[in-house]
């Protein structure tokens, strides 16, 4: 009789259970952001010149997004207003590059239970890190370093950033942070989720790849751009701009394949690191309830029309990688929508079931993923200082450049690399102005003021045998003497 009524007991109890089941974990979220990776230097992206084995695995085990893009920048060091961007999800003229004072996407996760870490590359206010990351190891507050001799800090007890010291290859240390947080993370009892930010620092120049990663792609085996120009056809902006003194003008071919070579051999380094990442979750139980992200901040011209850098609106400079893997994410599947960074943090707070951040511009591409719609909106915009504006739809994508009174007209479909300038033309007079008004539209919704047509206009025509090079002081060895023929002993 007792036992009948114990086994009663026991019986109430599990289908009371059963009733009440206990909620699903929330996923954990794993961010990894690379700095200055074209969209297309990924082997998943179509490129059969580099590889990438890990970072395309993620793919093939998640969604890309073929157009994503970055808004641009109002000052030449895109890194800052992108990145402040795509934590803030707000757009460049709500945020520009400041996050001190704002709600940033890994302090809103922490605010909703999540344990938040950093490693990796800030290039936003040392304070705005402090505000948005309970733990954080091998971080680099700036915009550009050595990659041999980057300065790195770590966070105390108290949530302060120390002061910096060198370590190590930048790549090396912010892989090893970051599974270094994984690994002490699972040997926690797991009852809150984690936030992991991983912000690489290359393959930003200096393009100086660790000894192991220098033969991986030898000189003059990466076949140039097919975009690629000996000069830029004409002036617009500053045509000395940091990124673009990294070699001479005229561009010389084999200089540029040796540039890519570096570059390639820099994301390659970074592709294994990501793979080591990936293992420790695995190894550790983790990688199934683990939301990854893989992108980066901006693209680079890396040799595309006569440019070296991401100081202007074509493509190649403008266009990311996005690649999303995890529970709620569709596998091996391609998306063409219109996308910004600063879309993620609306879209990563409803994939974890977080309600959605207030106040922010970014928009949610849940229904994306799962097929409800094709598209979150049918044009994008973007901006470069006060001197370039483009626009672009599904199809055709426009470039205006105020001060020299310039307009050019690209059919994407027909024209990828944008080779063929259509404006001015008769055939394409009605698109030309449809796509001018819709530059305008865009900017009277962003809040972006400047004018279309500057009141003193400025020459195309420019004599690149007085534009001047020198190095700055992060080049190593390594790159002074292949690039800037500085011989050091």
């Amino acid at each position: 009789m007792k036992a009948s009524f114990y086994s009663l007991i026991i019986f109430f109890t599990c289908l009371v259970l059963s009733c009440n089941p206990k909620p699903p974990e929330k996923p954990n979220v794993l961010f990894l952001f690379a700095d200055d990776q074209r969209a297309d230097a990924l082997g998943m992206a179509g490129n059969e010149n580099i590889r990438t084995p890990n970072i395309d695995q993620l793919a093939r085990e998640g969604s890309r997004f073929t157009n994503a893009y970055v808004m641009g920048g109002h000052h030449g060091a895109i890194c800052a207003p992108s990145r402040a961007m795509m934590l803030s999800g707000k757009s460049l003229f709500h945020v520009y590059d400041r996050l001190d004072g704002v709600e940033t996407m890994p302090m809103y996760f922490g605010q909703n239970g999540y344990t938040t870490f950093g490693t990796g590359k800030w290039h936003n206010e040392k304070v705005a890190f402090e505000a948005s990351f309970q733990k954080a190891k091998n971080v680099f507050i700036g915009g550009m370093g050595d990659h041999f001799n980057i300065a790195v800090r770590d966070m105390d007890s108290t949530g302060v950033l120390g002061e910096p010291t060198k370590k190590g290859f930048s790549t090396d240390l912010f892989s090893e942070a970051a599974i270094g947080f994984i690994e002490e993370y699972a040997e926690t009892d797991r009852s809150n989720p984690f936030f992991c930010y991983v912000a690489f620092t290359v393959p930003h120049d200096p393009y100086s790849p660790s000894p192991p990663y220098l033969d991986k792609y030898p000189d003059g085996t990466i076949p140039l751009p097919k975009n690629f120009m000996p000069l830029h056809p004409f002036a617009f902006d500053d045509m000395t701009v940091r990124d673009e003194n990294l070699t001479s003008w005229p561009r010389d071919p084999a200089i540029i394949q040796s540039i890519l070579s570096d570059y390639y051999s820099l994301i390659t380094h970074l592709d294994d690191q990501v793979g080591n990442i990936i293992e420790v979750l695995k190894k550790n139980g983790l990688y199934e309830n683990t939301i990854i992200v893989y992108a980066a901040d901006n693209g680079l011209a890396a040799g595309s029309h006569g440019l070296l850098g991401k100081q202007n609106l074509y493509e190649h400079s403008t266009k990311v990688p996005l690649i999303l893997k995890g529970p709620g994410i569709p596998k091996d599947t391609e998306f063409d929508a219109l996308v910004y960074l600063y879309d993620l943090y609306p879209t990563l707070s409803e994939l974890v079931g977080l309600p959605q951040p207030a106040g922010i511009d970014g928009l949610n591409l849940v229904n994306v993923l799962n097929g409800s719609v094709n598209e979150i909106r049918s044009s994008l915009f973007t901006a470069y200082r006060h001197t370039v504006r483009a626009v672009r739809d599904k199809e055709w994508k426009l470039i205006r450049y105020p001060e020299r009174d310039f307009t050019q007209l690209f059919h994407l479909p027909s024209d990828p690399y944008e080779l063929k300038n259509l404006a001015n033309t008769t055939e394409h007079k009605t698109k030309e102005a449809e796509l001018m008004s819709l530059l305008k539209d865009w900017q009277q919704e962003t809040g972006d003021t400047a004018r279309l047509t500057a009141d003193i206009i400025l020459p195309l025509n420019y004599d690149y045998k007085t534009l001047m090079r020198k190095p700055d002081q992060w080049q190593p060895k390594y790159t002074l003497d292949k690039y800037f023929g500085v011989k050091i002993p």
